[in-house]
């Protein structure tokens, strides 16, 4: 009853005019920030931080939390629809949802990713609110060696739901970890594949890559079919998912949820992984897994209640021990610094107010969000009428504004439209561009926790084995390896039998 009680005093904090409002605020931010690839939560929370100088912690943190998960609802509006991710997590979402959009099915993508995110925000608010100290705990366990291996499963997971050829993705996932070498060593500190440019020593933008791979190259390949596809004459009844297909995916949200949450409150884990095990998870129960990558609606379920209820499962050890689990969580952390606060076990006895008032608000929130944007669905769908001619420049300019955005930078436009010319042979050769991408991402990061536990093992190998959660992990990337690798064999084997007959 404690917890319910604290919870009826923050919702009675958080049910003024005032500070719905800034949820609101924050949640209208938070979506269009999701929308548009480029700016991210972490530098629209950053920008804002002075607009509330002089306020109550309280609305503050609302607003810059709802701006946090409003993110991600709203990245997956041009994942769907234009095959542009607009955050590094909806990249997943990429893979099902626009092949639903092509088959005039963008209205139920969205509406379906609409509600897995609601579903995936409540319950991974319920749970933050149940078990955030002992999950937090839990979390701690998580040293160099656990977070290697469980980056080598996810890269793992990524290769070989990547793309319908494993060959291919593992070539794709290989370069994007040589184009993640490529800035400042991460222990050392000397540059290191720069070429005496600047503009490198920061290395290649994730948001860069995948706007040229996925965005500038579906330009490019569409523009030498001379814009053959037709517009999508979407009906009425396809704006919305019906109420069997949200059936069907019912275990796929249920499923993303738990994954992400649990993701989620591994510092260090982030959405992007969640998305791709949840994705791999689904393929891998499906009675038919060859439909993903042909417009699954579980393979937008999935993802998309993935990295939101990951974003609850990142406040766990935000709150409960004052460690940031990514660059959004990062700048609150240091927000609630200059507000006097002090993240950690204690803020729940010193600060419950504060605390129950921050929680309370994730429920308001993701109300806020989902009356917000199941409206705006048929609006969105109802845009692939438009002619592809006036269509594809607007991508275009979405793009050329996102990727300046990143620094205020022509060099971040030029990358971009480089990796759009890579993008368009990865395209002609059915390479997938998503392995490329993630590992972009978790390259840097398999290499910091490899350093940091040879480091902490003095060059003992055996610390990756001999540490229970880390043998696990590897022994799980062990037998997907085991799995996708007999399927492939016997797969060929069929194949090269009908040949012969």
């Amino acid at each position: 009853m404690d917890i319910f009680n604290s919870l009826m005093q923050g919702f009675a904090t958080v049910l003024t005019p005032f500070n719905i409002w800034m949820a609101v605020i924050g949640c209208f931010f938070g979506t269009i920030v999701g929308i548009l690839p480029g700016l991210g939560p972490s530098a629209t929370i950053a920008m804002l931080i002075p607009l509330t100088f002089g306020m109550n912690a309280t609305p503050a943190m609302i607003m810059m939390c709802a701006i946090y998960y409003g993110a991600m609802y709203g990245g997956s509006t041009t994942s769907i629809l234009l095959n542009v991710p607009g955050e590094s997590a909806s990249v997943a979402t990429t893979i099902d949802g626009y092949q639903m959009a092509r088959q005039g099915r963008g209205g139920a993508a969205l509406g379906i990713s609409a509600i897995g995110s609601f579903v995936a925000g409540i319950l991974g608010t319920i749970g933050l609110m149940l078990i955030c100290v002992p999950l937090a705990k839990f979390a701690l366990k998580f040293g160099p060696a656990e977070f290697f291996s469980l980056i080598v499963m996810g890269l793992l997971t990524i290769v070989y739901v990547g793309g319908k050829s494993i060959s291919k993705s593992l070539m794709s996932g290989v370069i994007g970890m040589a184009l993640g070498t490529i800035g400042i060593d991460v222990i050392q500190g000397a540059p290191r594949f720069v070429y005496d440019l600047p503009e490198l020593m920061d290395g290649v933008s994730f948001i860069t890559v995948v706007m040229g791979i996925f965005g500038i190259g579906e330009v490019l390949v569409s523009a030498e079919e001379r814009m053959k596809i037709t517009p999508i004459h979407v009906k009425f009844k396809d704006l919305w998912p019906t109420v069997a297909e949200v059936w069907q995916s019912k275990w796929a949200i249920l499923r993303g949820t738990a994954i992400g949450f649990f993701m989620g409150a591994l510092p260090g884990a982030g959405a992007t992984i969640s998305s791709f095990v949840a994705y791999a998870v689904e393929k891998g129960v499906a009675k038919n897994p060859e439909r993903f990558g042909k417009g699954a609606i579980e393979g937008v379920a999935a993802p998309e209640s993935a990295n939101n209820a990951c974003t609850s499962g990142a406040m766990v050890h935000l709150l409960a021990l004052g460690i940031p689990g990514s660059g959004a969580t990062a700048v609150m952390l240091g927000a609630l610094m200059l507000y006097g606060l002090k993240p950690g076990p204690m803020m729940f006895h010193t600060n419950p107010d504060f605390v129950w008032a921050l929680i309370a608000s994730m429920f308001v929130g993701n109300v806020i969000l989902i009356v917000m944007n199941l409206p705006m669905i048929p609006f969105f769908a109802m845009g692939l009428r438009i002619p592809y001619r006036y269509l594809y420049p607007g991508i275009l300019l979405i793009c050329i504004i996102g990727a300046y955005s990143l620094s205020s930078s022509i060099y971040d436009v030029w990358v971009m439209l480089i990796f759009g010319v890579i993008g368009y042979f990865m395209k002609k050769f059915d390479i997938p561009g998503a392995p490329m991408g993630i590992a972009l991402i978790l390259g840097p990061m398999l290499e910091y926790n490899l350093y940091r536990a040879l480091a902490l093992s003095r060059g003992d190998l055996t610390v990756f084995f001999t540490r229970p959660i880390s043998a696990t992990l590897l022994a799980i990337a062990a037998i997907m390896t085991i799995l996708f690798s007999s399927k492939t064999i016997r797969v060929k084997r069929k194949m090269l039998e009908e040949v012969e007959e």
